[in-house]
């Protein structure tokens, strides 16, 4: 039943880095921070674990004077999300068709 389900995608931090990278080309640091109202160094660590699973690529450059850091999904991230996306979506398939019976 649970067959599918991304252990990389479980934690709410890291399923919401992945929808707001799903939607929006690429996103900085701060930007992703605000969407997702968490600290710093907590959002580090995800991004860091999402990085090295190769599920996301960084790109750091200067605006102005400013360093800045912006995210991508890669093309590898975007399919396992997708598929961890099916599975959820199968698994509420299932629990409905459950109920009617």
């Amino acid at each position: 039943m649970i067959e599918g389900i991304n252990k990389h995608f479980e934690n709410r931090i890291r399923l919401g880095i992945m929808s707001l990278l799903m939607v929006n080309q690429r996103l900085d640091f701060n930007r992703m921070k605000e969407s997702l109202q968490v600290t710093d160094g907590n959002l580090a660590s995800h991004l860091n674990g999402l990085e090295r699973e190769k599920y996301i690529e960084v790109r750091k450059s200067f605006i102005g004077k400013k360093p800045n850091t912006s995210y991508r999904a890669t093309s590898e991230g975007v399919e396992a999300f997708k598929q961890h996306l099916n599975a959820l979506e199968s698994i509420i398939n299932i629990k409905n068709q459950n109920e009617r019976n």
